[in-house]
């Protein structure tokens, strides 16, 4: 294949291409960065503000499912990163084997979190509202971490959901990926790895700082 006929014409060539591709998903992970920095700053500043509360509303999540999920995400992040080792030998069948993987363990995660691990909680009265099943004094501040998980909960599900969309699409398009010509794969790889990163911020405010205190 030519070089020409490897880039799109408003590059000057493969490598253009491909370096404004990798520039691009950076810039755009900046500006995700920006966007959930703030989310945890105030979780932060408000836990700061009344730490026992907080810590009602921390020790009634469920520590074992919280415990799975992580390690479902560090291992698709693991199988997307031997795909895509494995894409870059030319291994075709095998980078698809790896991100199939990858894109099952990223479903079981939503499986968890939304449909065991939501319904539960949103079963015994933790949504913030009237009918909040924590009393007493510290009911105003469990309601506010509360309210902060299942925000920011949701927002990282709705990202995880992306990404599976763009896995399986990396999945269907996998023949037109080489050895040479894999950019796509390794996009999708940053934005993949991106969504464990926000899970290990996460994952902490949610589970542990509760229960240590």
């Amino acid at each position: 294949m030519s070089d020409a006929a490897a880039h799109e014409f408003q590059f000057a060539s493969a490598e253009h291409q491909r370096e404004t591709a990798i520039s691009g998903i950076w810039l755009f992970l900046a500006t995700e960065a920006l966007f959930f920095g703030p989310i945890f700053l105030s979780w932060i500043f408000a836990r700061h503000a009344d730490p026992s509360a907080f810590d009602v509303g921390g020790r009634r999540t469920d520590l074992t499912i919280g415990l799975a999920n992580t390690a479902l995400l560090i291992a698709s992040s693991f199988a997307y990163g031997v795909g895509l080792a494995l894409i870059g030998f030319g291994r075709r069948r095998g980078m698809v084997a790896w991100l199939a993987i990858a894109w099952a363990l990223g479903a079981a995660f939503i499986g968890l979190k939304f449909g065991v691990e939501w319904r539960t909680e949103l079963s015994e009265g933790l949504f913030p509202g009237a009918h909040f099943s924590i009393h007493g004094p510290a009911r105003s501040g469990a309601q506010l971490f509360f309210a902060f998980y299942f925000f920011a909960t949701a927002l990282h599900g709705l990202h995880l959901l992306i990404g599976l969309g763009l896995l399986a699409w990396i999945i269907i398009q996998a023949e037109r990926f080489t050895a040479e010509n894999h950019t796509p794969v390794h996009v999708v790889g940053l934005y993949w790895t991106f969504i464990d990163v926000i899970w290990l911020i996460l994952f902490p405010l949610i589970y542990l700082i509760g229960r240590a205190s």
